[in-house]
């Protein structure tokens, strides 16, 4: 039996012209279903940016909200994204070339928004039009601490200081990179006292450790919980924390504030990000999802074993402290004369 179709295509143009329409559609409707398929495959799987390498902090930040929220309630896939290097600047070009679907967010230090837009001259992103704030991640303390180059007479940073004073050729301090928070915080401390010193950057917490450790320099500046691992040893003894108060990690040291220096209270944090070109609805429910996974037990308790304190925030209350601190940063690195070539 002819079919309805069939008989009402007589003539070759006609039926020329039906298989024309009839490919179309089918071009068509594959076209539909792959995007289709690209788009159901994008939404069920988050890219987290990580500005740290595997290992870092920010790695842990990353790998630890990954699992326990996304992997275990979400119902979404995570992809670690490690995008070291340049400040910050990587990871933030990834996100800026991504699309601006909700899907793609990124995990940094604070300083990529609130320090090295004042500090590097040339940066590759515009930290008001490029990043959109989602949510705190974590804090941590700094910690000042001398190793075996100086002798176990030197208990506190006063006494650091006229050690220092008496040793100018022997006043190496380090931090994991010239321009972090750490280096920062040795520079403003080193100037309030008056003491010599020489800058020594290392790339990363681990190495400048290391020469602590075999008195290659004096002291260092880091977060506290790098410290953690050595000072029962004897081989460092930690001098000074950067809170507000004594932390739960380190509580038998000293804050700053309690050896005379009450505007010396600095902490390392970090914040997840998405490229502001995202829909203010995805942040929000972006900064909701974060808020549930950095309250879980097992999440707080990852994170103090490492030094870090979770912390969660609304997007504005982000923001807020972004334009805070960049405030606070602009005159100090001014007086500090500290500033990037490139």
């Amino acid at each position: 039996m002819t079919s309805p179709v069939a008989r009402a295509v007589r003539s070759p143009a006609e039926r020329r012209r039906f298989l024309r329409i009839a490919l179309g559609g089918l071009v068509g409707s594959a076209t539909l279903s792959f995007d289709h398929a690209v788009h159901a495959a994008r939404s069920d799987q988050i890219q987290l940016l990580c500005s740290g390498p595997a290992g870092s902090v920010p790695d842990l930040i990353c790998r630890s909200v990954g699992q326990h929220v996304f992997g275990g309630t979400g119902g979404q896939r995570v992809l670690v994204d490690n995008r070291p290097g340049a400040a910050g600047q990587l990871s933030v070009s990834a996100l800026k070339a991504a699309p601006a679907d909700g899907q793609t967010w990124l995990l940094a230090q604070g300083a990529i928004a609130t320090i090295y837009p004042h500090l590097y001259p040339k940066l590759a992103y515009d930290a008001v039009a490029d990043l959109a704030p989602v949510s705190l991640a974590g804090e941590m303390t700094l910690a000042l601490a001398v190793g075996p180059a100086v002798p176990a007479s030197v208990a506190d940073v006063h006494e650091l200081s006229l050690w220092l004073r008496s040793h100018p050729a022997l006043a190496n301090v380090g931090s994991p990179g010239t321009g972090t928070l750490p280096h920062l915080l040795a520079a403003m401390l080193l100037r309030a006292v008056d003491a010599p010193w020489q800058h020594i950057p290392f790339s990363g917490g681990p190495p400048a450790v290391a020469a602590l450790l075999g008195g290659q320099i004096a002291a260092l500046v880091l977060p506290e919980g790098l410290f953690a691992p050595h000072r029962h040893g004897g081989r460092l003894r930690v001098l000074a924390s950067s809170g507000a108060q004594r932390t739960a990690l380190m509580p038998e040291v000293p804050t700053l504030v309690e050896q005379g220096h009450a505007d010396l209270v600095l902490r390392e944090w970090f914040g997840f990000f998405m490229s502001a070109q995202v829909a203010p609805e995805r942040i929000d429910t972006a900064a909701r999802l974060l808020r549930a996974a950095l309250a879980q037990p097992e999440v707080v308790t990852q994170f103090a074993d490492n030094g870090m304190v979770a912390a969660s925030s609304t997007p504005l209350a982000m923001a807020a402290r972004i334009a805070a601190e960049q405030r606070y940063w602009a005159p100090v690195l001014r007086g500090l004369g500290v500033r990037m070539e490139s």
